[in-house]
């Protein structure tokens, strides 16, 4: 079976995928990489048209490219999220979708952290204020004027999932009051962290920092908006390290231009990277990182070897690790 295994990359961020090449080079396994992030739809089709898995990065999965695909029945997001691919296509389909949302959990939760203590003790505000100062001779605190103490100070977590409890553990030992907003909460992860959750108006009413943590669908697009931004407290700072249709930029740089909130600290864009006019740029009241609250050498390398363990886990017959859709896999039975 292996030797009639094709694996095709529609487009990557690692420097090369060498090391993948190998690998599956020892089971036999047809490899090709491509990066086709900004092709044609056409193309993608064309080369992608008879893998067995497709694995996708930030390339859309579209009804369209699904329909193209001779005999798919695997495909891999790279990444702990899905917002760009067609499930339901791909369920219709009988092909599975498998991804990693175990790769870079502490990597994601120790950013939002660290954003959250930049935006409390605002170390890199006003695009390197204390820097600035220094280097001129000066000696002032007064262009960070007001700080509040973080401890005491109320952490609403929206989302308390897999990197959303971590968040809540690591925080917990911070001396803050911690908050969850999340529907789905499991029974386990309630009774384990001792959590009652709230609602998103009290939880905005009450923080002092909002951290969002969960999955883009639906549901959650735009969850932060005017409506939940007027909820908030004006000395109250909001982190997104989730994904950019979580928040709406735009009722969010009146929010900061206002002062209705204190500042922001953003990750992650609905286009990456944002166009130069993008509505937060260049304000003196939020930190912009470039979507890496995911990176680590370690996580790089972990989520390499837990795609080609999918990939020799669908060769050698099992069934995958995480897959989005399972109900594929008992329909197959």
């Amino acid at each position: 079976m292996a030797g009639e295994f094709k694996v095709v990359v529609t487009d990557y961020i690692e420097a090369d995928l060498d090391w993948e090449r190998e690998q599956l080079a020892k089971r036999g396994v047809g490899f090709e990489c491509y990066q086709l992030k900004q092709a044609p739809e056409e193309e993608v089709m064309r080369l992608t048209a008879d893998a067995d898995v497709v694995v996708v990065n930030m390339v859309k999965v579209t009804p369209r490219l699904v329909d193209s695909w001779t005999k798919c029945r695997m495909v891999i997001r790279h990444g702990a999220g899905y917002d760009n691919v067609n499930v339901q296509a791909l369920t219709d389909r009988g092909i599975v979708l498998e991804y990693i949302p175990d790769y870079c959990q502490h990597e994601v939760a120790e950013h939002a952290i660290a954003l959250m203590f930049a935006c409390c003790r605002k170390v890199v505000w006003g695009r390197g204020v204390f820097d600035d100062s220094v280097a001129r001779g000066e000696w002032d605190f007064k262009p960070i004027v007001p700080m509040f103490r973080m401890a005491g100070s109320t952490v609403g977590i929206i989302g308390c999932g897999r990197i959303g409890s971590l968040v809540y553990r690591k925080m917990s030992a911070t001396g803050v009051k911690l908050m969850v907003c999340d529907p789905y909460l499991s029974e386990r992860t309630r009774e384990e962290l001792n959590i009652e959750p709230v609602s998103l108006e009290e939880l905005c009413k009450s923080s002092d920092l909002v951290t969002l943590h969960t999955p883009l669908n639906d549901e959650t697009r735009g969850i932060i908006n005017a409506k939940s931004l007027s909820w908030m407290k004006p000395t109250a700072y909001l982190v997104n390290t989730s994904r950019g249709g979580m928040v709406d930029h735009d009722a969010l740089a009146d929010a900061l231009k206002s002062r209705s909130i204190a500042g922001a600290a953003i990750d992650v864009f609905e286009k990456e990277p944002p166009n130069s006019d993008f509505p937060l740029i260049g304000l003196d009241n939020v930190i912009i990182t470039p979507h890496l609250s995911w990176y680590s050498k370690d996580a790089e390398q972990t989520i390499r070897e837990k795609i080609l363990e999918d990939i020799f886990r669908m060769i050698d017959g099992l069934s995958p690790r995480i897959p989005v859709n399972p109900e594929v896999l008992r329909a197959s039975k």
